[in-house]
């Protein structure tokens, strides 16, 4: 009897094993939590459990059949859940452990340019929000603290400008063609404007905030850069950092936050 449950043995390797695999299904159940991807996720997972059981149980024929479909399954994984693995990869990537002190003098050994970032030119900016909200027109101003946003500032007009208040105000003008998106500014240049900005999926969002607040929670949670948002409705500045909205904020607020960054 003793013999039958050598078997059994248990090793503190395998409870951190069992731990890390419980983190990681919840870390990818909370990406897709409230998606359709949900339900994809599940029958993924119920099929995978099966296909253990079946294996453990010595069912030869079955346990081969799952296994093929299991292997060319995860090139339709990755296929089907592109956009949450590429989301996944993101929160590792700005981790504090990675965007840290000592991850950026590694990039500077890589890259001596990296990391080089001028002064940011506050006074302009906090002027161009304070004309924007008393005029109550609409902004979604983009600030890049690393540049990581080459792909989205493509997606725009290319503007290349120095920073400047009345560049930004003439942007968001609302007859002006340029006002429908985000502006881009990086190392006190204006790098383009009307770009195309990733939208939160976050299930919890407040339902009362418009596009602009959502784009700005987007693409501040999968960058390490900073958003400022004009209300158009009401005039009211918002700041965005890592997907959370500071609403209805002064301009002396604004103006602290942006000389902390």
């Amino acid at each position: 009897m003793l013999n039958n449950l050598l078997f059994i043995s248990f090793r503190w390797l395998d409870l951190v094993d069992i731990l890390l695999v419980a983190i990681i299904m919840f870390q990818l159940y909370k990406l897709v939590k409230g998606t359709v991807a949900i339900r994809i996720f599940l029958g993924i997972l119920a099929i995978y459990l099966f296909w253990k059981i079946v294996e453990a149980l010595q069912m030869e024929l079955l346990s081969e059949i799952l296994g093929q479909f299991i292997g060319v399954g995860v090139l339709a994984l990755i296929i089907v859940f592109q956009q949450e693995i590429r989301r996944f990869l993101l929160i590792i990537g700005n981790n504090s452990m990675f965007s840290g002190k000592r991850s950026s003098k590694l990039l500077k050994l890589i890259n001596p340019n990296e990391g080089t970032k001028e002064q940011l030119n506050v006074n302009q900016i906090i002027i161009a929000a304070k004309n924007l909200s008393n005029t109550k027109t609409g902004a979604l101003i983009i600030i890049d603290l690393k540049s990581e946003l080459k792909y989205y500032s493509s997606t725009g007009e290319k503007i290349n400008s120095a920073l400047s208040s009345a560049i930004l105000e003439s942007i968001f003008f609302k007859n002006s063609p340029l006002h429908d998106g985000g502006a881009i500014i990086e190392n006190n240049t204006i790098v383009a404007a009307r770009c195309i900005l990733p939208v939160s999926e976050n299930q919890e969002f407040p339902a009362h905030f418009g596009l602009r607040h959502r784009a700005a929670a987007g693409i501040t949670e999968t960058s390490r850069s900073i958003a400022i948002i004009i209300s158009e409705e009401t005039g009211k500045i918002s700041l965005a950092k890592e997907g959370r909205i500071n609403y209805n904020i002064s301009v002396e607020e604004l103006k602290e936050s942006l000389k902390a960054e």
